[in-house]
């Protein structure tokens, strides 16, 4: 028979992230977010390449790449409101963690299982940070996407992109639960 954790399968049953919008200071100390790290560097990492890695946003860094993100949605003519929303993911923030997929070359692990690997440390650090008490959110948005704003904000190499923004903070309020998926719906059973 296995080992059982009772705890920790409940708070995976029972985990709900907390809107970033809802998170405010105090913060984690950089103690604290070294353990939350630590947590989620053991993610599953075919080969031990290391694909990801870290970049810790305070909240000087976030209100300069709030004002990037103002800069690059006039640049590009995205609209207002999109713009608007993409600029206080940041500039609301105390906190985040940048999750930044960063393949390496490899003949035995294809680059797309080193992204999912960098996918999969993103919901680790979220459910680290819930686990251990504070609120968080995993965000990634339009300028998450733009070349220009992740190479001049976040000074990412040609081969990096981010895999996420993980919010944590201190919830100041807890959302109801949302509707979860239909197990039965999205689960096929093969026994032969």
């Amino acid at each position: 028979m296995p080992t059982e954790n009772p705890a920790a399968l409940d708070f995976l049953l029972t985990r709900r992230s907390r809107p970033a919008k809802t998170l405010t200071a105090p913060v984690p100390g950089r103690e604290t977010l070294q353990t939350l790290l630590t947590a989620a560097a053991r993610t599953p990492d075919h080969g031990k390449l290391e694909p990801w890695r870290f970049i810790v946003l305070e909240k000087a860094a976030l209100t300069r790449l709030a004002e990037l993100a103002a800069a690059r949605g006039a640049a590009l003519g995205i609209d207002a409101e999109k713009i608007a929303k993409g600029q206080a993911q940041f500039a609301d923030a105390d906190l985040a963690v940048a999750v930044i997929s960063s393949p390496k070359p490899s003949d035995k692990i294809p680059q797309i299982e080193q992204v999912y690997s960098a996918g999969a440390v993103c919901l680790a650090l979220l459910n680290a940070a819930l686990a251990a008490g504070w609120g968080a959110n995993w965000l990634s948005g339009w300028a998450s996407h733009d070349r220009s704003f992740v190479t001049t904000g976040l000074a990412l190499d040609d081969h990096e992109t981010v895999a996420g923004f993980i919010h944590i903070g201190t919830q100041t309020s807890v959302p109801p639960d949302r509707p979860r998926p239909d197990l039965a719906a999205i689960t096929t059973w093969v026994s032969a």
